[in-house]
């Protein structure tokens, strides 16, 4: 790696430590702005996007972005929010003028048992509360965004989606001949032969690559235990279908990934029919966009966000090994 390169990285590592220290400065100075202007306290709002002439309605949550648990909110805000989308399905479920949900799905996959976490809460909805959940996937519903679609009890794609890519991945960025090259030496104290496992500063081992195998295959097991339990699959089916690689909706469809095509809308109009509740309403869950949403806006724009963001993606993705369920390339 030459000097300007070396240069480039220390800018953004400037650059990903300042954002952290405005993140902090826009929370607690929000924190107090709201506490001397006061506010509703709701993390979220209804949003008619239909108006019925029955009594009831179908509530519609979207799913947007990588599956972290730290992605929402500070500087940022507006990115993923998983805490907030775990609330939003636990009030579909919770409220009873809600008859039916639409998960609108558009995410290249993430966290393990973030996603696992979501599969729950829609297989919650369907069995402890009584209430269909019906899948609408975006321009990219893969690994992950496919988990957690698993279970619905119907899921639609546009043709051109980006689906499947169903399996695990876990890697780690090894810079040891670089480090070696410039004289640079980790100097580890550890209780274990493991402890460091996945050093970025040294070669992996035999025997730390077959620990590492054993998570992933078994991370692998439950994808698969899921798409045979939410699609009812042979896992000999599944694991036909689940090398890794990616579909198109239409693809999906023709191997039984997905029960049809068509946009929000026609999810929607089709959920409504198959409830056979009469002109119900149509809601949507937004996210309410308080002081700290605003400002870290207002500072995003002072900066090139989309640098920004790349750099806090790549250290939160680069911070020891995490078993994804997520599509890269």
């Amino acid at each position: 790696m030459n000097l300007k390169r070396w240069i480039a990285l220390s800018i953004a590592a400037v650059l990903f430590v300042a954002s952290l220290a405005v993140s902090t400065f826009t929370t607690d100075v929000s924190a107090g702005i709201e506490g001397v202007f006061g506010g509703s306290g709701e993390a979220f709002h209804e949003t008619t996007l239909e108006e019925g002439s029955d009594r009831g309605k179908l509530a519609v949550i979207h799913l947007n972005g990588v599956i972290q648990a730290d992605a929402g909110g500070g500087l940022f805000a507006g990115g993923y929010d998983h805490r907030l989308l775990l609330e939003q399905l636990d009030h579909a479920a919770e409220d009873p003028e809600v008859h039916g949900v639409v998960l609108r799905v558009n995410t290249p996959g993430g966290g393990v048992v973030e996603s696992d976490e979501i599969h729950d809460k829609v297989k919650e909805i369907q069995e402890d509360f009584r209430k269909p959940v019906y899948v609408s996937m975006g321009s990219m519903a893969a690994s992950g965004g496919y988990y957690v679609a698993a279970p619905a009890d119907q899921i639609y794609a546009n043709p051109q989606t980006i689906t499947g890519s169903l399996g695990v991945i876990m890697q780690q960025i090894n810079v040891s001949e670089l480090a070696e090259e410039w004289g640079i030496n980790a100097e580890v104290i550890k209780s274990g032969p493991y402890k460091d496992i996945m050093s970025s500063t040294r070669e992996m081992s035999d025997d730390e690559r077959e620990i590492l195998q054993s998570l992933v295959d078994d991370a692998y097991d439950q994808f698969v235990h899921v798409i045979e339990e939410g699609r009812q699959f042979d896992r000999d089916e599944v694991l036909e279908l689940a090398d890794g690689r990616i579909y198109t909706g239409s693809q999906a469809l023709d191997v039984g990934l997905i029960d049809g095509l068509g946009h929000l809308e026609d999810v929607i109009d089709e959920m409504k029919e198959d409830l056979d509740r009469g002109d119900i309403s149509v809601v949507e869950y937004e996210a309410n966009v308080g002081f700290p949403a605003l400002l870290g806006g207002s500072i995003q724009q002072m900066v090139n966000n989309h640098q920004l963001t790349d750099v806090k993606n790549w250290f939160q993705q680069n911070q020891g090994p995490q078993l994804m369920y997520l599509y890269t390339n």
